[in-house]
């Protein structure tokens, strides 16, 4: 049976959020690899207003089944109200890369 992969990605109000969510995702093998990106302006909706923020993105790649736990560690940390957790399928990767991420990360962690 074929591993599925997912990139994870997850919106936050700061660099220092940022870099601690990567951290954490390394450190417990959720994930092998965190993209940090931004700042970049996100414009969006909340409590019927339109709202502008400055954002730092996180792109982390794992296993389809280290979902949840990845999840819980973007909410552990996260300090919006209601985060951006959102989970895109890899449905092709070169067979290094995903033998890579495969290798990096665990389901192991409690």
């Amino acid at each position: 049976m074929r591993q599925s992969f997912v990139q994870v990605i997850t919106t936050l109000s700061g660099k220092k959020h940022a870099e601690k969510l990567t951290k954490e995702i390394l450190d417990k093998r959720l994930g092998a690899c965190v993209q940090i990106i931004g700042p970049f302006k996100s414009v969006y909706r909340w409590k019927g207003r339109i709202e502008k923020t400055l954002e730092w993105a996180c792109v982390i790649k794992t296993r389809r089944e280290l979902y949840k736990k990845v999840e819980n560690a973007i909410r552990k940390i996260h300090p919006y109200e209601i985060p951006e957790i959102i989970a895109i399928p890899i449905i092709e990767g070169s067979s290094d890369y995903l033998k890579w991420l495969s290798n990096e990360t665990t389901e192991d962690y409690g």
